[in-house]
């Protein structure tokens, strides 16, 4: 049905830049709101930043004036830019979209990806 494909994550120092690229394919008529989020070992999944098919952004308070999220429509690609990375950043980032109508598909789902590693040494 969709697939999420996320690419960009790595080992990086502290201070660092990385950039998540997460794109989606499939039967996709419409994507509403993209999305990160992460977790980290022996924690939950928590929410790093989602943009809406209008732009609209939030993000974790954590992250915010370090990350920025972006997403290209056309594409059906969300972006992550992640700046001044710190050790505490280090983890699996997935990609998400939300309440996404696809052909063939009543209704509309949400679709997870497979998780990018993202490790920030001191």
């Amino acid at each position: 049905q969709v697939q999420l494909v996320e690419s960009g994550g790595g080992l990086v120092q502290a201070g660092g830049s990385l950039r998540l690229s997460c794109a989606a394919s499939g039967s996709i008529v419409s994507i509403n709101g993209m999305g990160w989020y992460r977790q980290a070992p022996g924690k939950q999944r928590e929410l790093v930043a989602t943009v809406t098919d209008a732009g609209s952004t939030n993000y974790a308070g954590s992250v915010k004036g370090r990350f920025t999220i972006s997403r290209d429509n056309a594409k059906n690609t969300v972006f992550l830019q992640m700046n001044s990375l710190e050790p505490e950043d280090t983890a699996v980032y997935y990609c998400a979209v939300f309440r996404t109508i696809v052909v063939g598909v009543i209704g509309h789902r949400d679709y997870w990806g497979q998780g990018t590693q993202v490790t920030v040494s001191s």
